[in-house]
């Protein structure tokens, strides 16, 4: 049964950890049929790492979901001759090894492109294909780092910058990347030929973080009136009894605030009549809003800020989330069970197409678990070729 708007088109995932296989899952859950290709023995690496059951990580069973797996051993002439095969039946093909590796094997771009002239071929890598960063080994925190967006948590007290406690850099190239193949594609079929696409986790984090990050720094002149980033209040609210965010834009979500607060003449106070006053008396107006809100139960105030339509909301962590009303109801999660790892929870694809609708895909595949059906289907005797190492 076909499903999901990329029904038809087949990938080969190359890629190992987060940035590649993440992307390569977004396309199965819509409709690819994609075929994840390892080395033998250890394999992608995120197998390994972390909480982990029956040798199934959770790491690896949530980014490698709707995938078909083989193992092809590339230093044996047949392997690499297997896989110039599957390059001429595909559509696109992801890797993200070090620049060069792949050319380095007789698989780089231009050796692809040989073999199919209509592929998709995407190279991700940290800092880029060449110059003076690109051969570093990188992982997400590193790219964290380079590309500022460590800088924006910066504590405004101690002047300490901070990680994002997820491998952001690492999800936003993968979505990133998911997005320039379906655009490639769409090209395809209006008649370009495949293409490469260079995808580096420094640009993807760059891009990412600049269109409201830099909202500052991206006006050049010198007369430019200077004023906050709209997240640089972005800090938790505390409460008599737990957190809240709450943001406040308009003058009358500031009026909604204060009444929720439980003071609404608040926001007659000369000094905190506009947004440019209360952030020229920063100072007084923060020390007024921690006073009410340490004295005040959180549900309390949630519920003054649903009255007033005030943007705020209590913290849910990722046991809570689970059971938020709002996420029950967009069915978000499904529980299903794993013939290895036992019952796991997933998220559904985000998008909900009404036409060609996407699915939560089969389980992340044991390692090699189709290497039969699809060597075979090529027409060779994978037993034979198993025998002498070539597959597993």
């Amino acid at each position: 049964m076909t499903h999901g708007p990329l029904s038809g088109i087949r990938v080969l995932d190359l890629a190992t950890m987060i940035s590649g296989p993440l992307a390569g899952m977004m396309l199965a859950d819509q409709g690819a049929e994609v075929i994840k290709i390892e080395s033998p023995g250890m394999g992608d690496m995120m197998r390994h790492l972390g909480t982990q059951k029956n040798g199934v990580t959770g790491l690896y069973a949530l980014h490698n979901r709707g995938k078909k797996s083989i193992v092809l051993n590339l230093k044996e002439d047949e392997g690499a001759s297997l896989l110039r095969e599957l390059i001429s039946t595909a559509d696109v093909l992801i890797q993200n090894f070090r620049p060069g590796a792949m050319d380095r094997l007789g698989f780089g771009y231009d050796d692809a492109a040989r073999i199919n002239p209509n592929l998709v071929y995407v190279s991700i890598a940290g800092f880029g294909e060449d110059g003076p960063s690109a051969k570093r080994r990188v992982y997400d925190n590193v790219i964290q780092a380079a590309s500022g967006l460590a800088s924006v948590q910066t504590d405004p007290v101690t002047g300490k910058p901070a990680l994002f406690r997820h491998l952001i850099c690492d999800k936003v190239t993968a979505y990133t990347a998911a997005q320039a193949i379906t655009a490639a594609l769409f090209a395809r079929e209006r008649g370009a030929t495949g293409q490469h696409i260079n995808l580096s986790m420094l640009d993807a984090a760059v891009a990412f973080t600049w269109p409201d990050c830099a909202m500052d720094v991206a006006l050049l002149d010198d007369d430019v009136m200077r004023l906050p980033t709209i997240s640089a209040n972005y800090v938790p609210v505390t409460f008599k009894d737990g957190y809240a965010a709450v943001s406040i834009v308009t003058e009358s979500e500031f009026r909604g605030y204060c009444a929720a607060l439980g003071q609404p003449e608040l926001a007659d106070d000369p000094r905190f009549a506009s947004s440019t006053l209360r952030s020229q008396n920063g100072d007084a107006y923060r020390k007024i809003v921690r006073e009410l809100a340490a004295n005040m139960p959180l549900e309390t105030f949630l519920q003054g800020a649903r009255e007033h339509d005030v943007p705020a909301g209590g913290m849910n962590d990722l046991h809570s989330v689970i059971d938020d009303p709002q996420i029950v109801h967009n069915e978000t999660f499904v529980v299903r069970e794993h013939p290895d790892a036992g019952t796991i929870r997933e998220v559904r694809p985000a998008p909900r197409f009404s036409a060609t609708p996407a699915i939560v895909g089969h389980h992340a595949p044991r390692k090699g678990a189709h290497t039969d059906e699809i060597i075979g289907a090529l027409g060779h005797d994978t037993a034979d070729l198993r025998a002498r190492g070539v597959i597993g």
